[in-house]
């Protein structure tokens, strides 16, 4: 669980980045999670789209990813939505 403070701090850091990532009509899907997940190990902070055609709404995406990938869910503003789940080894984010 993270703070308050440390959740702004990575709403910062968020704010100058552009959406890698987007989730399409279908949903999110078992492919979406993967590359999420794969996403996360990289980069430790992602910032995703969702789309107007996805059958889920931003606040519904962020829950069941941030639960499916064990993020922590940092923001969710309009469609845009970010996720923070610290590296295993060697973090590049210092909290």
């Amino acid at each position: 669980m993270i703070t308050s403070k440390q959740r702004a701090a990575l709403r910062a850091m968020a704010n100058t980045m552009q959406p890698l990532y987007q989730i399409g009509k279908e949903g999110v899907t078992p492919a979406v999670t993967a590359q999420l997940n794969d996403a996360l190990d990289a980069r430790e902070l992602i910032k995703i789209t969702v789309l107007e055609t996805a059958d889920v709404s931003a606040r519904e995406a962020i829950e069941i990813l941030s639960e499916r990938l064990h993020a922590e869910p940092v923001q969710c503003i309009g469609r845009k939505i970010v996720l923070y789940r610290r590296a295993k080894e060697e973090p590049k984010i210092e909290l």
